[in-house]
């Protein structure tokens, strides 16, 4: 087993919104992605949906008013809470959810996730 350098696996891609697999641990996927730009409104039935900033800005839009999260900052959306990240500039995330959780919340529009 090797250490996973974060700033490494995020200079293996660039692409916005498609999470990459970087480690798994018990049942769960730790995943980085890129974001920019606004993804679309979504809710999760069955788990929460947890986001780390590593750098940048998000915000994480809920119907009942919007969350903003710099560097070093993490939140939680509940589960069934609809949602919509978004971010002016890039922002690098890290996040972690149950392997096979549609990132959209539905499996019919879900971006496949890859393992780097």
């Amino acid at each position: 087993m090797s250490p996973v350098n974060i700033k490494s696996k995020l200079a293996l891609f660039s692409e916005y919104w498609s999470p990459k697999i970087v480690a798994a641990f018990n049942g769960h996927d730790v995943m980085l992605v890129k974001l920019k730009g606004e993804f679309v409104w979504h809710s999760h039935a069955d788990t929460d949906d947890f986001f780390l900033v590593i750098d940048g800005n998000l915000t994480i839009k809920t119907r009942d008013g919007d969350v903003h999260l710099g560097p070093g900052e993490l939140y939680v959306v509940p589960k069934g809470v609809e949602h919509c990240p978004m971010a002016t500039e890039e922002v690098h995330v890290l996040l972690i959810e149950p392997k096979g959780t549609p990132n959209t919340g539905d499996e019919g529009t879900a971006v496949a996730k890859t393992v780097i």
